[in-house]
């Protein structure tokens, strides 16, 4: 069994660390040799973006198909390098992953939102998500692709999580009051998409994540009692500064339901909560 990837970074790599136990072999686009080198020495072969027969001959070797890449502002490039690809070697993949984000559905204000709810993005960021969802799930109508959509909010795991913001000196608590977030594990990530490869359905949209939203604050002072630091002190969201990214983030403040991945994949996160996942974390050396 082979994935191929188009976008390989934290995501992919807890998804293709998951799949070589059970003997799947992973491909993934580049752009440039250093970063082929280190594909190769994570035992994933390097398909240089370049090379359009290439990037064909591997996706007609591919049962899987996974595309993590963000949209720019003229789409998804994954769709523009990949559908080209795909029709010059007549390949049709039981399965092509797209990784979204929450943000499609903006602010609902800490109400609940699930896969059907009204997507209502209040960034450019989330505006492309959701032009790149509709493109690929056409695509997938158009060409007979059996593509299913994952929106995903906060990922988090070994080397990305507030335990190396705190360690960084880089955390910070922002009281905003009534706002929660929802967030993942990453390899709770890995576990769903796979979840998902066993049970592919054209047109699929899943939410994936944890089963308490959550403050950030509340993650960061958990995050410092597992690390025996004092928690950082609370400011307030109108004094913090915050640059205009972070800004975008505490804009919105929605509890997401992963009710549908749970029916249809059979899918429950290992972490179901940050305090298990930060756990997991801190043992894991991360």
């Amino acid at each position: 069994m082979r994935l191929f990837v188009f976008g390989y970074g934290y995501s992919a790599r807890a998804l293709a660390r998951r799949l070589a136990p059970r003997g799947w072999a992973v491909a993934a686009t580049v752009r440039d040799p250093a970063a082929a080198a280190r594909l190769g020495a994570e035992g994933v072969t390097a398909v240089p973006l370049a090379d359009r027969d290439r990037v064909a001959e591997e996706l007609a070797r591919a049962q899987a198909l996974l595309v993590t890449a963000p949209p720019d502002a003229r789409g998804c490039p994954g769709l523009r390098a990949l559908i080209p690809a795909l029709a010059l070697a007549s390949a049709f993949p039981d399965w092509t992953g797209y990784l979204s984000t929450t943000g499609v559905y903006g602010d609902r204000r800490g109400g609940w939102v699930f896969e059907a709810s009204r997507l209502s993005a209040q960034s450019v960021e989330g505006a492309r998500r959701v032009g790149a969802e509709r493109d690929w799930l056409e695509a997938g109508r158009g060409m007979g692709l059996t593509v299913a959509i994952f929106r995903l909010p906060g990922i988090y795991g070994p080397g990305r999580s507030a335990l190396d913001r705190l360690r960084a000196g880089e955390a910070r608590r922002i009281a905003a009051p009534g706002q929660v977030f929802s967030r993942i594990h990453v390899d709770d990530l890995a576990a769903g998409l796979e979840a998902s490869m066993a049970r592919p359905r054209a047109g699929g949209v899943y939410n994936l994540c944890d089963d308490e939203p959550a403050p950030n604050s509340d993650v960061i002072a958990f995050a410092a009692g597992l690390l025996g630091m004092p928690a950082p002190p609370e400011s307030p969201l109108a004094a913090a500064k915050l640059s205009p990214a972070a800004l975008r983030f505490y804009a919105e403040s929605k509890r997401v339901s992963n009710a549908r991945a749970k029916a249809e994949l059979g899918w429950r996160p290992e972490y179901p909560t940050y305090r298990e996942g930060l756990r997991a974390v801190l043992e894991a050396g991360g």
